[in-house]
């Protein structure tokens, strides 16, 4: 299969759905599920608004993904995410099947951002363990192109 060539209208995609997410009062984070180079499904971090801890963007893409699918495997969809994928979403990212994850802004960045902003409504939680790490321990070879457009995806930090 060819090597994944990350398209920035895809992660602008993304990044603008994370904007959405800061607009509705959670995280600004953002992810597109991508199948056929066109946009597939969309996600927008809603942990907070919606009071589960689970509603993370790449979650939500996933969900809404299968349920267009109506299949649980994605397998010829790239995930597109501002951010690092956590231990759980890069989990689902293995169950779903799916074919590639691009990201934003890393994992380090994240917790560096933690360390120095966090605050009683934005604690940015987040469990050192890197999506490289969950997808090289599991049976699926996805394909993971990291810090794309990761300067413009570290703007939508915020405390």
């Amino acid at each position: 299969m060819e090597m994944i060539k990350p398209k920035k209208e895809f992660m602008l995609a993304a990044i603008s759905q994370a904007n959405f997410a800061r607009e509705k009062g959670d995280y600004a984070i953002g992810a597109v599920i991508v199948k056929d180079d066109k946009i597939y499904s969309v996600g927008y971090n809603q942990s907070k608004i919606s009071q589960n801890p689970i509603f993370h963007a790449e979650i939500v893409a996933i969900m809404n993904a299968t349920k267009i699918a109506n299949n649980r495997h994605l397998e010829d969809c790239i995930l597109y995410t501002t951010h690092e994928p956590c231990p759980m979403c890069a989990g689902a990212s293995v169950f779903a099947k799916l074919r590639g994850i691009v990201y934003g802004a890393r994992f380090e960045d994240m917790r560096n951002y933690r360390l120095s902003n966090s605050n009683g409504d934005y604690l940015w939680r987040t469990v050192d363990i890197s999506c490289e790490e969950v997808i090289r321990k599991s049976a699926e070879n996805i394909e993971i192109v990291k810090e794309f457009m990761r300067e413009e995806c570290l703007t939508l930090f915020h405390s």
